[in-house]
């Protein structure tokens, strides 16, 4: 009597992470165009056909990969979106999700960065989940009692995090062991904390300076 041939179940979701999983890989290592249908099948070991099942074109599986890195980065930084509602701006504590956006980037640093240039080049960045929450953390902070006249969040989004994303082009060419690259982030979250708190430059030795950036009256930026 033949013995039977157990079939393999099939699990489309885990199939689709695997898919996003090689493509990640793909885009941090040689960017969108890097990426083909062809390319991300081979390296997810699944054949092209069932790549294009999930994906019915390339530029779709590159929006799919943006968004998936997009929801890495933000479980890493604010947890899981699902119980996340907006947060009230005192609720947030910024060392910690400081802290936590360092890490992340150290150990992502090319697939942070992709996910960056790609998401700012994009017609809508609000669309990604986690921009709309980083950027409207600080809108919601530059509108609050706590922060200082004048602020432009969007801007001060892209500062922080264009700095958090290629800090590790240094550290990680300098850090040999994890415990050193850790010590790099948190110099790194340590710098924009007091550059936050107490910025670089004192006002009164730079009169024409302040006098240009200080805030209109009733002026709003956010």
């Amino acid at each position: 009597m033949e013995a039977r041939t157990k079939r393999r179940v099939r699990d489309p979701a885990a199939t689709r992470e695997t898919i996003l999983e090689a493509a990640s890989n793909l885009l941090a290592k040689d960017g969108p165009e890097g990426i083909s249908l062809s390319a991300v099948a081979h390296l997810a070991a699944v054949n092209r056909g069932t790549a294009y099942q999930h994906f019915e074109t390339r530029e779709r599986l590159i929006e799919a990969t943006v968004q998936w890195v997009s929801d890495k980065l933000f479980r890493a930084v604010f947890g899981d979106p699902d119980t996340l509602g907006e947060r009230r701006i005192e609720e947030v504590d910024p060392a910690a999700m400081t802290e936590r956006l360092c890490d992340f980037a150290m150990d992502n640093p090319d697939l942070c960065r992709v996910w960056l240039q790609q998401v700012l080049a994009s017609p809508e960045p609000q669309q990604d989940p986690f921009w709309r929450e980083y950027a409207g953390s600080f809108s919601r902070f530059a509108k609050s009692r706590m922060a200082e006249p004048g602020i432009d969040s969007e801007v001060l989004s892209v500062v922080n995090l264009a700095g958090a994303f290629f800090w590790p082009i240094l550290a990680r060419a300098h850090a040999v062991t994890p415990r050193q690259r850790l010590e790099l982030s948190r110099r790194f979250s340590h710098e924009i904390l007091r550059f936050s708190l107490f910025g670089t430059m004192r006002a009164e030795a730079f009169p024409e300076i302040a006098a240009r950036v200080q805030p209109d009256e009733g002026a709003d930026r956010n």
